[in-house]
C-alpha cells in the first residue's frame, strides 16, 4: 500500500474515534442538539425505521428514551473521492451496547455512519442502527 492510502487509512480511523465520542455524547446527554451533525438531507434507518432529513431525525430521536451506549469495537475507511463528489468521506462501523431508560438490560448495537467534510465540520449524510437482537423471520 502506497503511503498516501496509509494516512488516509489512519485519519479516518482518528476521525472516527473523535466523532463517535462527539455523536455518542450528545445522543446520551444532550439529544436535542443532535440533529446538527446530520445534513440537512441526511438519512437515518434506525431498525429498519427510515427517517429522512435533519428536522425529521431530531424528533425521531427525541422520542426514544434516554440512553447509555457503551463503545466496543470502531473501524473506518476513507472512500474514493471520486464516488463521493470529490468530498472527504468516511465510512464509520461502530459496535456496543445501549441500556435504555427504565430498562436495565445491556442491548448490543451495530451502527454504521458515512459522514462528509462540509465547511470543515463532519456531517452525517447517512447513519444506520441496529440492535442486534435475534432476527424473527
Amino acid at each position: 500500500m502506497s503511503e498516501v492510502v496509509v494516512k488516509n487509512v489512519d485519519n479516518a480511523c482518528e476521525t472516527a474515534e473523535e466523532f463517535t465520542k462527539v455523536f455518542y455524547k450528545q445522543v446520551d446527554n444532550i439529544r436535542h442538539l443532535t440533529s446538527k451533525l446530520y445534513l440537512d438531507t441526511g438519512l437515518l434507518v434506525w431498525n429498519g425505521n427510515g427517517i429522512k432529513g435533519n428536522d425529521n431525525i431530531q424528533k425521531f430521536l427525541m422520542d426514544l428514551p434516554a440512553s447509555n451506549h457503551t463503545l466496543k469495537t470502531l473501524d473506518a475507511q476513507p472512500l474514493s473521492e471520486a464516488l463521493v463528489s470529490n468530498k472527504l468521506t468516511y465510512l464509520i462501523q461502530a459496535c456496543g451496547d445501549v441500556v435504555y431508560q427504565n430498562d436495565d438490560v445491556k442491548k448490543p448495537f451495530q451502527q454504521t455512519f458515512l459522514i462528509v467534510a462540509v465547511d470543515g465540520k463532519w456531517k452525517i449524510a447517512s447513519d444506520c442502527f441496529r440492535l442486534q437482537v435475534p432476527y424473527n423471520s
